[in-house]
């Protein structure tokens, strides 16, 4: 599921944004800062879809042609889960666990002082 597919399942019948899309898009926008600088002509999305269920999504253009990946990361009670868009679920380990964790935990601290803690 592409992202503009994802968040377009959050637009009411007045088709606006509903307010789960205005969180998320909030949210994302303090999200796609945590992995450093974005480069020009990516754009960079990192949120909470639901409760234990992270999305990365990053697209970009390369001569001419549109590349996009897509990272659904589920958090369960045995471990964390990623599954790349039209993949299978893969249990991820070692540094990538621990990259995980300390972007959950930034991403966290970043969303509550910049978007909650504001109202």
């Amino acid at each position: 599921m592409s992202l503009k597919t994802l968040l377009s399942q959050k637009i009411n019948k007045k088709n606006e944004p509903s307010k789960a899309a205005k969180i998320i898009n909030a949210e994302s926008e303090v999200g796609r800062t945590i992995f450093g600088p974005i480069p020009a002509g990516h754009q960079r999305e990192f949120f909470e879809h639901k409760k234990n269920v992270w999305i990365f999504h990053e697209s970009w253009y390369e001569l001419e042609a549109k590349k996009e990946t897509t990272i659904r990361y589920e958090v369960r009670q045995d471990g964390v889960y990623k599954k790349p868009l039209g993949g299978k679920y893969v249990k991820i380990k070692g540094d990538e666990l621990e990259n995980f964790r300390k972007a959950l935990h930034i991403y966290l601290k970043l969303v509550k002082e910049k978007i909650y803690e504001k109202h």
